[in-house]
């Protein structure tokens, strides 16, 4: 896919995209980027450079909890699950995010001479 054809992320997205794709369920980080990626069609790719200092903000948080688990290829991997109060975090930032886009819905398709 060429580079202009994928989208930045804005602040603060990613921490809610997280943890919706481990809200569905319990996941190790590359899954959790492939998820990403796989869900967007591609639009959205988060390099571990960015993912793993995400997961453990969200962990430091009590948002995420880890533990190390044995993987399809033998080796262990931290997987990730959403805490009880990343439940609630989840609820209010996307009803947040919700509200956001609606406005800025409203803002893109105004014509000119007002709101509609």
């Amino acid at each position: 896919m060429a580079a202009s054809a994928r989208s930045d992320l804005p602040q603060g997205t990613l921490d809610l995209l997280v943890l919706k794709v481990v809200a569905l369920e319990p996941l190790h980080g590359y899954a959790i980027g492939q998820r990403l990626e796989q869900v967007s069609r591609g639009v959205i790719q988060v390099n571990q450079g960015t993912l793993y200092p995400a997961l453990h903000r969200l962990e430091k948080r009590g948002l995420l909890e880890a533990e190390w688990r044995p993987s399809d290829t033998g080796r262990s991997a931290k997987v990730y699950r959403l805490t009880r109060r990343g439940r609630a975090s989840l609820a209010d930032e996307r009803e947040s995010w919700q509200r956001l886009t609606e406005a800025i819905g409203r803002i893109l398709d105004a014509t000119k001479g007002g709101a509609q």
